[in-house]
């Protein structure tokens, strides 16, 4: 055990840790160069490779110098840190990756602290010193005086062009401890040496092999042919394979303290195996004073929104593949929902909305759906009269206002890294969604530190894109939930032709329910195809209209082939032309295509 160093490589967006991976492959000869077909080899998903960044973590073996070397590449995304605690659950230290170009961002010191909170040994490296942009000795100086580190600690090294890659390397072996000098927590040390312990840090679903549990052992040994048992599931299972990430699977005769790896447990139920579980083999008659280990912690979902199928015989194959999803995507919740104008779904809770795009992509892409997604929304907590209190997370499930005292949303605290420019137009636009200024700190002197208290539903749709307009690009951001805090609370309905669409319904502060109600109406008399009867859009707080536009129905000429006579002829057929429409208006289906449900997302 004293040869292993278990790291994982944490990042802003961006920054050069994938590539930095794949000279870490390169130089271990974990993989041949003649078989590094494309950049960011463990970025494994056509997603991944398709949008430059990593959304899934995947753990990789490599032998270099007599050490084993264990790294868990984690995303850098705001949505997507759930990963990067579950990596960082599974190790004893980190590589700190920043940008020589763009310095700390807020990303990075929200990955920082959740490193530092379990007390893994950072190695900060500044990364691209190649470019013509490099300022490595001002970075070096933020990384000093934002993050307390020592300069000397820090390591300068270009993945692009693998300079000082194998300096990284070494650092690792010298200053990550070893999984036996790192300390066991004492509620994980086994006396037994019959006994053997677990952490699952992900799971996987395999058509061939059923689910494919990645574990760090902590004690004891894994092997073929062991009856295993998850401790909070209380499932049982027997192992039909072990092995290494070479990256690819490679089958080994046993999982030795320490290391991390797969087992193969041939679940087919997929809630069998749940991620922060504990893999546990040992005596069964002991087994009620058996602890689990203390997982990472279980991030919840802040968006929600409505998954249908375009065609209705496919809810069977949605729900299958939603079950199968959600084993792979650990932050991922979902529950059945009807809707009188979509039919059968679910319900889904993300972590933001590029998560919410990645699933949808995922089920279209990876299950071949045509799906239709509803607007996000945040998951509100209703208090009633009777003293009771319920989380919501639909509007169209939100009670009628007799029966409610208060409604309260989720806030978060925001932070914001960005030029000392700028500061005025982000203060201006945080305050325009009901943001509170906190405080403000210089990280040198011409980058600065803003705090902000926000709700969560003004942020989770377009705030990303304001801030880097407003910023020209530069600001970064990264928020966490606060509490629920009681507001002046609505819910808006959007009628189209006179039929309320749950899938339009939402959320907002009274003060804001007429302009964006309006602003939505507009947008879906844009989306909305004409039909041959006008169709009314309508936005309505309960049974008062606050907006209102109408889509105008296409209309023949049916007077053109007159010339001359009474005009009493053209009135009688514009007459009959009238009633027709009429009764076309009230049998008529209206169409709502998939960018009518998109119109919410975005903001004149």
């Amino acid at each position: 055990m004293d040869n292993i160093r278990n790291f994982c490589i944490i990042a802003h967006i961006d920054h050069g840790k994938s590539t930095l991976a794949d000279r870490f492959l390169e130089i271990t000869k974990t993989i041949d160069k003649r078989g590094m077909t494309h950049g960011q080899m463990l970025d494994t998903m056509d997603l991944e490779q398709e949008r430059g960044i990593t959304i899934k973590l995947t753990p990789v073996r490599m032998d270099w110098n007599g050490y084993i070397l264990n790294l868990i590449d984690t995303p850098g995304h705001v949505d997507f840190a759930y990963e990067v605690s579950r990596s960082i659950a599974a190790c004893e230290g980190a590589i700190l990756v920043i940008d020589a170009t763009q310095g700390i961002e807020a990303q990075t010191l929200a990955n920082l602290y959740m490193a530092m909170e379990h007390n893994l040994k950072i190695i900060p490296v500044i990364n691209k010193i190649d470019m013509p942009a490099a300022e490595p000795e001002r970075i070096m100086m933020e990384i000093e005086n934002a993050l307390a580190i020592p300069k000397e600690e820090v390591i300068m090294v270009s993945a692009k062009t693998g300079q000082n890659v194998e300096t990284v390397l070494q650092a690792v072996i010298d200053r990550i401890p070893s999984p036996n000098k790192a300390g066991m927590r004492t509620e994980q040390h086994i006396e037994n040496d019959d006994e053997a312990k677990a952490l699952v840090f992900d799971s996987i679903y395999d058509s061939y092999r059923g689910v494919v549990s990645y574990v760090r052992m902590v004690s004891g040994t894994f092997k073929r042919g062991d009856k295993l048992r998850f401790l909070n599931a209380k499932t049982d299972i027997e192992i039909t394979e072990v092995g290494y990430f070479k990256p690819k699977y490679l089958t080994q005769p046993e999982l030795k303290p320490g290391e991390v790896g797969y087992v193969v447990t041939g679940l087919k139920a997929v809630g069998e195996a749940g991620v922060g579980d504990t893999l546990w083999k040992g005596d069964r008659d002991h087994l009620d004073s058996v602890k689990a280990l203390p997982g990472y912690k279980k991030v919840v979902p802040m968006v929600y929104a409505g998954i249908y199928c375009v065609e209705g015989d496919d809810f069977p194959l949605l729900r299958d593949s939603i079950e199968k999803l959600t084993l792979n995507d650990a932050a991922l919740t979902y529950e059945p929902d009807q809707s009188q104008a979509l039919g059968s779904g679910f319900r889904c809770g993300f972590l933001g909305l590029l998560h919410m795009d990645i699933v949808q992509e995922r089920l279209e892409r990876e299950y071949g759906l045509n799906l239709i997604m509803t607007a996000p929304s945040v998951s509100y907590l209703v208090k009633f009269k009777v003293g009771e209190s319920k989380m919501v997370s639909s509007p169209a499930h939100m009670p009628d206002g007799s029966y409610t005292t208060a409604i309260a949303e989720p806030w978060i605290k925001m932070e914001i890294v960005s030029p000392k420019e700028v500061t005025g137009a982000i203060m201006k636009l945080v305050q325009a969604r009901r943001g509170i200024y906190k405080n403000m700190t210089y990280i040198d002197l011409e980058r600065v530190l803003m705090h902000f208290e926000m709700p969560l539903a003004t942020v989770i749709i377009d705030f990303y894109d304001a801030l880097k307009n407003v910023s020209s690009g530069y600001a970064s951001m990264n928020y966490e939930f606060i509490d629920f805090r009681d507001e002046d609370l609505v819910k808006v309905d959007i009628l189209v032709a006179g039929e309320r669409v749950d899938g339009f319904s939402f959320m907002c502060h009274r003060s804001e329910a007429h302009n964006t109600g309006a602003r939505l109406a507009s947008k879906l008399k844009e989306v909305i195809p004409r039909a041959q009867f006008p169709i009314s859009i309508q936005a309505a707080i309960g049974g008062k209209i606050i907006a209102r536009e109408t889509i105008s129905g296409f209309r023949k000429d049916v007077t053109g082939y007159l010339y001359g006579g009474d005009v009493s002829r053209k009135n009688k057929l514009l007459d009959k032309q009238k009633k027709g429409k009429k009764r076309m208006k009230l049998m008529g289906n209206v169409e709502l295509p998939q960018d009518a449900f998109q119109a919410i997302l975005k903001k004149d």
